[in-house]
Parts: structure tokens; sequence; C-alpha cells
């Protein structure tokens, strides 16, 4: 317990970091140096020491959004393991429970930025609320998959110890149906291109960056930190599955793992580098891609165990 605790808390430590190898990624494509690693973590400082502005016209909601961002994102990274380790919490159906977590979290940011009143966070709420169904309908199309093959309801059925291997035994190809349609989803929950660019400040194209224009200071710091243990969730979840090995000693697995995280976060980068946004008409059939692998993925292997 006190393994997985630790590795717990490196996970959110760790995350801001790993998001700045994305940037890295991007500026080596674009020819230039890009910012240090170590670039979220001096941001998060200079949010924190500054103060919050809220406007008039904001309630208590307001404030609630990114406490319960940030809360929600640090939960769910209690229930996933880490570097093939057991988990902090572990139940039966803990995997139903991470997704309304999520469910929680967006709920929360969309009603903090329609509480402000303003037509243009109220088009990113709209569109924050409209694209996550297609990736929640996503997600349980996996579920189902992963409940048929393994018969359990918990993470660590699926990610821990030598299960992931387990799983490509089961499934065989059509698992990498899977980890592509994980893939959109972690683009699409994260607001990354080509659905969303989290560099961008026009207000016409954004989704989530739109609705976090008005938070300030350490709010903002807990929004950024929130999206930081949020894409590191997904990248671990797609990490378990294209690392599946159990190596039999802890330091070679957090290696292979930390290997595994490294090169998702570097795929994401060069997404970033050589896509570029899609039209807003065009972002739910991207979406509706990721439904379509992983209901194939289940098809195919549902038909083979018969």
């Amino acid at each position: 317990m006190i393994k997985s605790i630790i590795l717990w808390a490196l996970a959110i430590l760790l995350a801001p970091f790993f998001s700045a190898v994305i940037l890295k990624v991007k500026a080596f494509f674009g020819g230039r140096k890009g910012s240090p690693l170590l670039i979220n973590y001096y941001t998060l400082i200079k949010l924190f020491k500054k103060g919050s502005v809220y406007s008039t016209s904001t309630t208590p909601v307001f404030k609630m959004g990114p406490i319960v961002s940030m809360a929600a994102s640090a939960i769910i990274l209690l229930f996933i393991p880490i570097a093939g380790q057991n988990p902090v919490i572990s139940f039966n159906g803990d995997i139903i429970f991470i997704l309304y977590l999520l469910g929680l979290a967006r709920f929360f940011t969309i009603a903090a930025a329609m509480d402000t009143a303003s037509p243009f966070e109220g088009m990113g709420a709209a569109r924050e609320a409209y694209f996550p169904i297609i990736c929640e309908a996503t997600m349980f199309m996996i579920l189902i998959l992963f409940y048929r093959l393994s018969g359990e309801l918990t993470l660590s059925a699926y990610l821990s110890g030598d299960q992931p291997l387990s799983l490509w035994h089961g499934a065989g190809s059509p698992l990498l149906f899977v980890i592509f349609a994980l893939f959109i989803v972690l683009l699409t929950e994260n607001s990354r291109v080509p659905v969303d660019d989290p560099a961008t400040h026009l207000e016409l194209t954004m989704i989530h960056e739109v609705m976090v224009l008005d938070h300030s200071g350490p709010d903002l710091g807990l929004i950024e930190l929130g999206s930081f243990c949020k894409l590191f969730f997904y990248s671990t979840f797609i990490a378990g599955l294209i690392s599946p090995f159990d190596l039999g000693h802890p330091l070679m697995n957090a290696a292979l793992f930390g290997a595994a995280l490294f090169v998702i976060y570097i795929s994401v980068g060069i997404t970033e580098s050589v896509m570029a946004r899609y039209r807003m008409d065009r972002v739910p059939k991207f979406v509706l891609t990721s439904f379509a692998l992983a209901l194939f993925a289940t098809i195919i292997t549902l038909e083979f165990m018969k």
C-alpha cells in the first residue's frame, strides 16, 4: 500500500513534466529550442502565488469548478495501476465510478463556465458537453470488451501485473483498435489537436480554453494541474496496454512503463505538429472513429471467442 501511495504522489508530481514533453516535440518540429521541461512547474508556481479575480456576475459555483476538477483528476489516479503495481484503491465496478468522476469534473467545469454569463464561455461549454458524449460511448464499448475478456469490472484487473498480457492473449490484434480508439479519446478529452488547440486563444475555435478564460491565479493553477493529471491518467491507461510485460523487477517495470509514457506523449506532440485542427463540423466524425474502432474490436473478439 505504501508503494502504491508513493507512486500516486509521484504521478501527480510528474504529470506536468510529461506534459512539457509535448511542448518539446512541437518545438523540435518547428525548428525551435522550445521551453524547458520544467516550464509547467514554473507556470503553476507563478499562478499559485497570484490572487484570483472574480466577476460580480459569478456565484460560488464558479469557485467550485477548479476545485472539483482538480480533486476528481487526483482521485482517478488512485485507481490506475502505475507500472503494473496495484492501485491505492480498487473495488468491483471502480471503472464505472471513474467514468462518473470524469463526468462530474466535466459538469462542474461546464457549470463554472456558464456561471460567468459570458456567451463565449457558453459556446465552449456547449462543445465540451457534446464531444465527450461520443468518448463515453467508446469507453463503455471498451469496458464491455474488457469485461468479456476478464470477467472483471476493476481497472486493476486490466492493467496490473501480467493482466495486460492476458488481454492480448484473449483479444489478439483487435486490441490495436482499442489502443487507437483510446488515443483518439485522449486527444478529445484533453482538448488536443486535431479536436482543439490548447495554444490558441481565438474564442471562435476554442473548446476548453474558452471555458477557463475568466479563471485566474490559484483557480487557473488548479485547472492546469487537473488537466495534467487527466492527461496522465489516459496516457497510463494506454501505456499499460502497449507495455504488457512483467519483467519481474519493480525498477525494470518502472523503466518500461516510463518509456511507454514517453512514447505516448511524444506521439501526442507529433500529432499536434503534423496535423491542423479540424473544422468544428469535422470533429464529431473524428471522435466517432474511436467508437467505430472499439465496436469493431469488440465484435471481432466476441466472434473469435465463440
